[in-house]
Parts: structure tokens; C-alpha cells; sequence
């Protein structure tokens, strides 16, 4: 017995030391994630994520708005190809919007038409579209106002030259790495902190910014931060008066945040709706800004937003990823594992896929071929409309 209590008392000090290490080397979120790992039985993000976080709710729309069924609703048969990347991928929503209609939609695994799933980075396309909103409203005077005007307590060499529209083109020079897989890298530290604003503050931005492309989460949350300290407004509250209500959404969303006393978004990811709201905002950049004939948002915007900003990042604008295949010129919204909400605005169509996995990204390029299998083999079934279905 007293062999037995040797043992754990060693146990628990040396648990404690690795413990007290972790947190001196910068590493203190690696024994939450354990812990969340184990209270979520996977060690994973996920697309139902908010059941086990701190959220805020944006409410549904404050008017009855739902999408007009297309008179072909469903009435062509998916491709084999098309079901065996719902099959392979773990697909739960794929919707098909032909001339603002709703044409084609499953719904797999449980969840149905208004199940929320997590955007993960599809959101920062919202948030950039809500700096332009705040530029409309003044308070914020133009995307090219300095990120320190709002958070004075940006550090690095060049942070008192970074303004909010290289947060919003992804040019802001922030010492951040990209990286879902390896949990010592802060993006998987930044998912689980109960702080995010204290993480922000450590992070200086190193290199010069506005000279060139590179994708970071961490431009996405300070520019949610520099947007709350513009406004008063909690980023949540400004995409519920900007867009969600004025949209017509049917169902609330939700927002995951860092921690119930404090608050604050999760904002480069972690925003949770549904196929048919999600859409919404992808139709109405589609539409030049305007939704039941109000102009919602800047149409110089909308427009400046679906282009290219730098040389080394021309598949990518302000939020929106750009691009053209087999002959259709397309910008959408992504997220990790597979978020799509795609626009193609010469054809008049919107493809939505939200799913548990995708493929890694193929050679040269920053997108997988899952993403270009979903474009081919809608437009294989709208191809199909007017052939009789067996």
C-alpha cells in the first residue's frame, strides 16, 4: 500500500511539473484541449462545436423571408460521382439555388434544413463585409485608417503602419502561422483559450504590411476587436443589424466565444447556421449588394471585394475566394473540412456544402479537389433539368 501511494504521489507531482512546463513554455492551452478532447470524445474541431463552448445568439430575422422553391425542386436525380463525395467526405447539407430559388437539396447524417453547423473561416468573409458596413455608418473613416486607432495595444515593429484593410485582405504582416494539425501552433491555441484578447495581445505584427497575401486567422479576430471598439457594438449584434435581419434569416445563429465571462468571439471561425442562411449572404453579393431591392451593402465594394488585392494572392479578395472552372468564373466563402458557399454569378447559381472532411489541398494551388468535384457535378444535374429522370 505504501509502495501504491509512492506511486501516485510521483504521478501527480511529475503530471504537475509537465503541467506548470506546458504553461512556462507558452503552451498552457495543450492540457484544456486534453480535457476538452475528453469531455467531446474526439480530439478534433467539429461542426457541432458550440454544443460544448460559450455562445452568443443572433436572432432570426424580425420578417418571414424564406427561400422561393424552384418549380424543378428536386426533381433531378444526384450524379453517382456527386453522391459518392457525400458519401466519402461525410457531407450534411448540399443545396443548389438556381435564379434565387432553391432547386436541389439533401441533407444527411441528422441534420436537416435548419441544423446549425460550424462555418469555421467561411465567417471571415462576413466580417470583412461588415468593415465596409462600419465604413458606411463612419465609424470607421476607411479601410485605410490604422488597426491602432482602435487597439493601441498592437506591438511589433510595423504596427503603427497596419490598417484594417490589410486585416481584411490578409496583408496585415501579423506573426501567425497557419496550422489546424500541429496543437503547439496558435491556431489551435486561439480555438480553445478562454481569452482571446489577451492571445491577440501577444502577437506582434513583424513584417510590412499591405506588400502581400498571407491567410491568417489572426487578421480576421483583430479586426472583430478593432470593429467592437469602433462601434460599442459586439461583432455578433453588428452581422444581426447589418445582414442577418435585414437578410430575411430563418433560424438564429449562434457565435462561439471565448469564455461566458468575458464574451468575445471566436470571430474567424466558429459562426453556426444553416445551408439556406448561409446562402443568403452569398446571394446577395451575388446580387450587387442589393436584396428585395435595397441596397444593403456598398456595390464598389461588393465589387472590389470578388478581386483580386495582390499579385501572390489572386485567388483571393476581401473574405472571398476567387477563381474560374471549366469556363465558370466563381468566389465563394470556405471553411475547414470542407465549409463551401459558392457563387457563380454569370450562371445565376449558389452551391452550398457543409460536411464533417474534405481532401488536402492538390499541388500549386489552395483548394482541394473535393471542392471542384461539388461545382462539376451541380452543374452536371442542372445540365440535366429538362431530361426526363428514371
Amino acid at each position: 500500500m505504501k509502495n501504491l501511494i509512492r506511486f501516485f504521489k510521483i504521478s501527480a507531482l511529475l503530471i504537475t511539473l509537465v503541467i506548470g512546463g506546458l504553461f512556462v513554455a507558452g503552451y498552457g492551452h495543450i492540457p484544456e484541449l486534453g480535457l476538452k478532447a475528453l469531455q467531446m470524445g474526439r480530439a478534433t474541431a467539429g461542426l457541432e462545436d458550440y454544443l460544448h463552448f460559450s455562445v452568443r445568439e443572433i436572432p432570426k430575422s424580425d420578417t418571414s423571408n424564406p427561400w422561393p422553391t424552384h418549380e424543378q425542386y428536386n426533381k433531378v436525380v444526384p450524379t453517382q460521382k456527386l453522391a459518392s463525395l457525400h458519401k466519402a467526405h461525410g457531407t450534411v447539407s448540399f443545396l443548389i439555388i438556381k435564379n434565387d430559388s432553391v432547386w436541389h437539396e439533401q441533407y444527411f447524417d441528422g441534420f436537416n434544413d435548419s441544423s446549425k453547423t460550424n462555418s469555421f473561416s467561411m465567417v471571415k468573409t462576413i466580417v470583412a463585409a461588415t468593415l465596409a458596413k462600419a465604413i458606411e455608418e463612419g465609424y470607421v473613416k476607411s479601410f485605410d485608417q490604422k488597426v491602432k486607432d482602435f487597439l493601441p495595444w498592437l506591438k511589433g515593429p510595423y504596427a503603427d503602419e497596419v490598417s484594417v484593410g490589410n486585416l481584411a485582405t490578409m496583408s496585415s504582416g501579423l506573426d501567425w502561422k497557419e496550422d489546424y494539425d500541429n496543437l503547439f501552433t496558435i491556431t489551435p491555441r486561439t480555438y480553445i483559450t478562454r481569452n482571446i484578447t489577451r492571445v491577440m495581445k501577444t502577437l506582434p505584427i513583424v513584417d510590412e504590411p499591405g506588400k502581400r497575401f498571407q491567410y491568417q486567422s489572426g487578421s480576421t479576430q483583430l479586426l472583430s476587436l478593432a470593429l467592437t471598439a469602433a462601434t460599442g457594438e459586439s461583432i455578433s449584434d453588428l452581422v444581426h443589424r447589418y445582414f442577418w435581419n435585414p437578410l430575411g434569416a430563418q433560424a438564429n445563429a449562434v457565435w462561439r466565444l471565448d469564455s461566458k465571462k468575458r464574451g468575445v468571439e471566436k470571430s474567424y471561425c466558429c459562426f453556426n447556421s444553416n445551408a439556406r442562411d448561409f446562402a443568403r449572404f452569398a446571394a446577395l453579393f451575388k446580387n450587387n449588394g442589393v436584396w428585395n431591392g435595397e441596397q444593403l451593402i456598398d456595390a464598389d465594394y461588393v465589387k472590389n471585394s470578388i478581386h483580386p488585392q495582390f499579385e501572390n494572392g489572386a485567388d483571393y479578395g476581401y473574405g472571398w475566394w476567387l477563381g474560374t472552372h471549366k469556363g465558370k468564373r466563381y468566389f465563394s466563402m470556405r471553411g475547414h473540412n470542407g465549409q463551401y458557399t459558392i457563387v457563380f454569378p454569370d450562371e445565376n447559381v449558389i452551391v452550398v456544402r457543409l460536411g464533417h472532411r474534405q481532401l488536402p489541398d492538390l499541388p500549386v494551388v489552395r483548394h482541394s479537389a473535393d471542392y471542384l468535384g461539388y461545382m462539376e457535378e451541380a452543374f452536371t444535374m442542372l445540365g440535366h433539368e429538362n431530361t426526363p429522370q428514371s
